[in-house]
């Protein structure tokens, strides 16, 4: 099951946290598909630059609406009348939630409750994916399959593991597949690419060391993430609400989506062979201790026989993409590289069997 250009073409679509970085090369996918995007988010923050430069504001319906405001969600809601809904909208940094707990479980799972209320009777709904995050699984020391525990030991977790829990009530109460919508959640991997300039992410850290001409410094050197680059994931993402949008019954529920390496690399081998792209040398590495797992993995078998879905995208290439990306945006200010890699990737195999 590949993206359908036929399905997505002038299909109504719906992104909350359309102004974010996920959001935003998910805009210009549908873009690029022929799809009519409306967004509903925060003005943008710490993907501005990206934003600006990708012209999107002038290709969708933007709103900027803080879903806690259940009232104007609705309004949204009924207003847009969509056919698809991806649901990104979120506070995304476990930093950012530990120091302000009540506003992440405020937006997290109370945004996500507004949204799913204002969803209810919707006479055109097929397909909502409700996007969650990897750390909503119990720490274990396996990679985690869609049916393992739900945990979060910080607020931000927790408030995602929270989200699951609504999403599996309102599937069953609200949203049923027997009235014709899918519901599903999407649970994916550490995703990187060109235009996210959040504090206290690795790559953003990265990029904002090379071009200050300062130190990179790792506080979590040893640490394993499932690193992806953000078209793998939203490629997974839209075969999903396709899937949703013609078999309800079958595919709601949970997906996850990660890249295939057993073992992925650890903070201080990404940042080496990221740096190598920029011509930089080593960082430094300052070990702490905080909250934050030292190793995360996720088991993708799901997505792979129900929506053959697989990584295209070696974490190499992922990283090369990355670099040719931020060199664009923070040289040039254009972000001509949205539609060159969306374009690239279409054409681009399996990573496990191109490297083959």
């Amino acid at each position: 099951m590949a993206v359908d250009p036929v399905f997505w073409l002038h299909r109504r679509v719906l992104v909350t946290g359309h102004t974010g970085f996920k959001g935003i090369w998910l805009c210009a996918l549908l873009r690029a598909l022929g799809a009519e995007t409306a967004g509903i988010a925060l003005p943008p923050d710490h993907a501005a630059p990206l934003w600006r430069a990708s012209g999107l504001e002038a290709d969708l319906e933007h709103h900027l609406c803080d879903l806690r405001d259940g009232g104007r969600v609705r309004a949204l809601v009924r207003a847009i009348r969509p056919e698809i809904v991806f649901h990104l909208a979120a506070r995304p940094l476990v930093q950012e939630g530990l120091h302000d707990p009540l506003a992440t479980f405020a937006v997290n799972l109370g945004g996500t409750l507004n949204l799913l209320d204002a969803l209810r009777g919707e006479p055109d709904l097929r397909a909502v994916v409700v996007v969650t995050t990897d750390k909503v699984y119990r720490a274990e020391a396996t990679a985690h399959r869609e049916d393992a525990p739900l945990g979060g030991e910080d607020p931000y977790s927790a408030s995602k593991a929270a989200v699951e829990l609504a999403v599996a009530c309102w599937r069953r109460c609200y949203l049923p597949p027997e009235d014709g919508v899918g519901l599903a959640t999407a649970r994916a991997g550490n995703v990187i690419g060109a235009g996210d300039f959040a504090p206290g992410r690795l790559v953003p850290d990265i990029v904002r060391g090379v071009f200050a001409g300062e130190p990179v410094v790792l506080r979590h050197p040893d640490h394993r993430r499932p690193w992806q680059h953000v078209l793998d994931a939203l490629d997974g993402y839209l075969r999903l609400a396709q899937a949703l949008a013609r078999e309800p019954a079958r595919f709601s529920g949970a997906f996850n989506f990660g890249p295939d390496a057993d073992r992925p690399p650890t903070v201080a081998e990404l940042a080496r062979r990221l740096l190598a792209h920029f011509g930089r040398g080593e960082p430094i590495e300052r070990p702490r201790e905080d909250l934050e797992r030292p190793h995360l993995a996720l088991d993708s078998g799901r997505a792979r026989r129900l929506l053959g879905w697989a990584p295209r995208l070696d974490l190499e290439t992922t990283l090369r993409w990355t670099a040719e990306g931020y060199r664009e945006l923070l040289e040039e200010g254009t972000a001509g590289f949205l539609e060159r890699q969306i374009a690239r990737y279409a054409d681009a195999a399996p990573a496990r069997e191109a490297a083959a």
